[in-house]
């Protein structure tokens, strides 16, 4: 029978020349059985607990029969235990064991102490250990080249963190995408055009690094995956995206997003709902103008230099109000202000999405196809402790998009704006 855990062996005349063990364990797998080459028979005379590690693969062994002092289990729960023997005078400490082959084993040492026939005992062959059963988990990688990517042998299971970046990616290899132990994927300088879905079954992923690649696009199917409830660092600089779909602001705990030098004609319309995010970057796009929901944010850094913002004219409005208005549009709006809880189940997927792109206006009425559209400008340290300058002038200031439900909420805003510049 074996275990894999973290043991220490103390031996308890330490205090008594004024020492004391490390306190801490060191990876290694127990073995309970009979060395090689020995009889088989009645009794447990030959049984021994070996112990192996990655410096001692060959192993210690102590015998078991009548040697053992006492058994301390009461944190066995959490796989931690301690057996004490007589000779020697050691204390072997078990940790960071399975819960439950941590009693089977106890077992095991318990009837093979009481001398119970070796023929109801579940043993092992006490021969060394191999590399891979005494290592410490490979939990980080980093590849920096084609050369040193593996192609002949899977990635360790126990991975939490991978780097696998100027390998010339055409896509992401299968083999990472079971990888469910992965906290932070840094696929960065590589030629990745487009990304699984299967991406999403990540469920520990709280870093992604896609920088310098050739995506064009998002998928909507990430940001409705488990990414929902992880994904606090993403990097999407350096690639094409023109666009980033509807669903994406469904990221909520987006901390770090890094959009700089796509081809982004827009953000996202909904961004305001990532109330988490602190750090946006889309610097080098193509943005003509910020969307409505951009005031909502509450950022620490903000950088968008490099975009041909637009140089916003409140007195020239985009005029789309149907008066006297749609059957539509009064129920969608009637939804949306009076918080009528909704869903695909209730009305066609169509209405739902539309209903998700609600716009709203100053006085905080929604509207939804029928609407006045203008460009003001705003100063965006209102939603930044830092701005990085927006333009070679030093301007902190870009044009954002506002909405009017009717023309007498225009008509109000109109008022109040000339009259500050008049």
């Amino acid at each position: 029978m074996r275990l894999q855990c973290e043991v220490e062996v103390v031996s308890r005349l330490l205090p008594t020349c004024g020492l004391q063990g490390r306190g801490r364990g060191t990876r290694a797998l127990l073995s309970l059985g009979r060395p090689p080459g020995r009889a088989r028979g009645g009794g447990g005379g030959g049984i021994y607990l070996m112990v192996c590690t990655a410096r001692d693969r060959v192993g210690a062994r102590y015998k078991v029969q009548e040697n053992i002092e006492r058994f301390f289990t009461r944190f066995v729960e959490e796989g931690k235990a301690t057996v004490r023997l007589r000779e020697p005078a050691v204390d072997v400490r078990l940790s960071k064991a399975n819960a439950s082959n941590l009693k089977n084993f106890l077992s095991a040492v318990r009837l093979a102490h009481q001398g119970t026939d070796i023929g109801a005992l579940p043993l092992s062959a006490l021969v060394p250990a191999k590399t891979s059963e005494v290592e410490k988990p490979k939990t980080k990688m980093i590849i920096t080249s084609r050369r040193d990517y593996p192609l002949t042998k899977n990635f360790p299971y126990s991975l939490e963190h991978l780097q696998a970046s100027y390998c010339k990616l055409a896509r992401i290899d299968t083999r990472v995408l079971c990888l469910k132990k992965l906290r932070k994927l840094d696929l960065s300088h590589n030629h990745i055009k487009q990304l699984p879905a299967s991406i999403g079954d990540l469920t520990c992923l709280q870093e992604l690094n896609l920088h310098d690649n050739h995506l064009e696009s998002f998928s909507g199917a990430l940001c409705n995956s488990t990414l929902q409830k992880s994904l606090q660092f993403l990097d999407l600089s350096q690639n094409k995206i023109k666009a980033l779909p509807i669903q994406f602001c469904q990221l909520r705990e987006l901390v770090n997003l890094k959009l700089d030098d796509n081809e982004l004609i827009r953000l996202p319309f909904k961004i305001g709902r990532l109330d988490r995010l602190r750090f946006l970057s889309a610097a080098r796009n193509k943005l003509p103008f910020l969307p409505s929901d951009f005031r909502k944010l509450c950022l620490e850094n903000l950088d968008l230099f490099g975009n041909p913002f637009e140089q916003p004219n409140p007195l020239v409005p985009n005029i789309q109000l149907k008066i006297p208005l749609t059957l539509l549009e009064c129920a969608a709006r009637a939804t949306v202000n009076y918080r009528i809880p909704y869903g695909c189940h209730l009305l066609p997927s169509h209405l739902c999405e539309d209903l998700e792109v609600a716009k709203t206006c100053q006085c905080g009425s929604a509207c939804l196809s029928s609407f006045i559209q203008i460009t003001v400008t705003t100063n965006l340290h209102h939603v930044a402790h830092t701005v990085v300058l927006v333009d070679n002038m030093g301007g902190t200031e870009a044009p954002i998009i506002s909405y009017f439900c009717s023309l007498h909420c225009y008509s109000q805003f109109l008022d109040r704006y000339l009259q500050s510049n008049a």
